[in-house]
């Protein structure tokens, strides 16, 4: 896994903490505006976010945007999604379900995007 700048870690679905999903990828989308590299790790439930149109119906409401729309300008400017290869299996999913360009990913590739980062932000 290529490593970046800035890794936001996000361990909620869309259910349990739509909150917590939006400031995540506002705060990574803010990270490539400022001219960093960014990932997003999508870990425990937030692997559910790695199904197509996951995050269509997260709107948590001003001041923020809609996640999908953050997601697409994230991808759009470059940021990338990695998605824990052990969090599908335990929530009985496999990477065909994941939208296709999402790397998927195992716990020596978290350590690594973590340790190499310049900043991290864990949201569970």
């Amino acid at each position: 896994m290529q490593t970046a700048d800035f890794v936001a870690t996000i361990f909620d679905n869309a259910t349990s903490s739509p909150g917590k999903v939006t400031v995540g990828l506002t705060m990574a989308l803010n990270a490539l505006k400022m001219g960093h590299s960014a990932v997003i790790l999508l870990m425990v439930d937030g692997v559910e976010l790695a199904v197509p149109g996951a995050m269509a119906a997260i709107d948590i409401g001003a001041p923020f945007r809609p996640a999908a729309d953050l997601l697409a300008d994230f991808l759009a400017a470059g940021g990338r999604i990695a998605v824990c290869s052990a969090c599908l299996v335990h929530h009985g999913m496999s990477a065909d379900q994941v939208v296709p360009g999402y790397e998927i990913i195992n716990a020596p590739d978290v350590v690594a995007a973590l340790m190499a980062a310049k900043g991290t932000l864990q949201l569970s």
